[in-house]
């Protein structure tokens, strides 16, 4: 079907109507019922979900993935809210993408897809304009290039036609690979700026403390409390991108730290988004401490944090010291808040990490978390005791004072 028989693009003030579709393909895959997060994503992309269709299978249709009987329900839903689009909160391979799109009548986009898009528009510093692209053009690498059109257009909403004045959609597989290799080699020249300015900051002994958690746990509300910077901050997924770093100073351990705060994770993040963002996220698996906030009011708090603990370790980031920071306390019913709001988690057998409950909007708790990481980054006391060294004979004994 050519893009001229799509129903028409919604006028600019109004949104895209999406219908989200879950499947449910048994043990093993991720499957939210509920579709909320999918909506979020939705709306973050600027687009209205007005239907959700859930199904269940044991393994995916190869052609529509939902199946024909699946796909009549989902084009019925489509003809009812006269829906501009369709997303899938699972990946999509080109083949289905492309028979939903003839089946269904309307542009057809999955997860990946979206959560790419968010990300381009919410890039803003040019190591995160590079990654973002980098991460487009591999997937975009694996579609026919003139069918695709989700990731083309100006603004939000899967309805909308008409691309950025770029010239990737016109582009061939050949082009496209020529256009990987360089954004790559620009990645690679900033991923080397990183790693000199890292190593000056190394130089100068400097504490690195990093901000970790699932989209939306409220990072950047907190990196604000505790520096009071301006990063922006919002209730959406995905709302800041790139890292911003700020000097913390610590009164209780009489020196200061730099603390950064970093990219979002979320469920099922594209696996090339990781690739692509390895510069980023380095600045993680490089940090002496990792702050990784989660929002304890989430009814999938658990489900959340196992996310951020995959993805810490596909980065290496997994064996560096952690402080839990259970944020958004002030969302939590006075009936369910916690009776000691710091204490010690068991995340493994015989491995515990602290916890401490804070509030980033209201302040509260803000002050034991900053006694934790002062704590940590404190430097070692020097003992009082006077060092010992082996005698011929075997004995130990203390070595002299001088």
């Amino acid at each position: 079907m050519s893009a001229d028989a799509y129903p028409p693009a919604p006028a600019d003030t109004e949104a895209a109507r999406a219908v989200l579709v879950g499947v449910d393909l048994g043990p093993g895959s991720s499957f939210d019922p509920t579709l909320d997060e999918l909506a979020l994503l939705a709306e973050s992309a600027g687009d209205e979900p007005v239907a959700r269709v859930i199904a269940k299978r044991k393994a995916p249709d190869p052609a529509l993935f939902v199946g024909s009987g699946k796909a009549d329900e989902i084009k019925l839903m489509v003809q009812a809210h006269a829906a501009h689009g369709v997303i899938f909160d699972q990946a999509l391979s080109p083949a289905q993408q492309r028979n939903l799109e003839r089946h269904l009548g309307v542009p057809v986009a999955d997860r990946t897809a979206l959560i790419l898009e968010i990300f381009a528009a919410r890039a803003k510093s040019h190591e995160g304009k590079l990654q973002v692209e980098l991460a487009r053009l591999q997937y975009l690498s694996t579609r026919l290039v003139r069918r695709w059109s989700h990731l083309e257009r100006q603004r939000g909403g899967v309805g909308h036609r008409g691309g950025p004045g770029e010239a990737q959609i016109e582009l061939d597989r050949r082009m496209i690979g020529d256009r990987i290799k360089s954004v790559k080699e620009r990645l690679e020249k900033v991923k080397r700026q990183r790693g000199t300015q890292r190593r000056a900051r190394e130089r100068s002994g400097t504490y690195k403390v990093s901000l970790v958690g699932y989209t939306n746990a409220g990072k950047s509300t907190l990196f604000n409390a505790m520096v009071k910077a301006r990063t922006y901050a919002a209730d959406q997924l995905f709302a800041t991108l790139d890292t911003t770093t700020r000097s913390l100073y610590l009164g209780e351990a009489g020196r200061s730290v730099s603390l950064s705060d970093t990219v979002g994770f979320i469920r099922d993040l594209p696996h090339k988004l990781v690739e692509a963002f390895q510069a980023t996220l380095q600045e993680a698996a490089d940090a002496d401490l990792l702050l990784h906030v989660i929002d304890a009011s989430s009814p999938v708090l658990q489900e959340q944090q196992a996310e951020v603990e995959r993805v810490l370790e596909e980065i290496g980031a997994q064996g560096i010291p952690q402080i839990l920071v259970f944020n958004k306390l002030d969302r939590i019913e006075p009936s369910h808040r916690p009776r000691v709001l710091h204490d010690e988690l068991e995340v493994a057998p015989n491995v515990r990490v602290p916890r401490v409950f804070v509030s980033a909007l209201t302040g509260e708790g803000l002050g034991k978390l900053r006694e934790l990481i002062a704590a940590h980054a404190a430097p070692p006391a020097l003992s009082s005791e006077p060092e010992a060294f082996t005698l011929p004979d075997g004995s130990v004994a203390p070595t002299p004072r001088h």
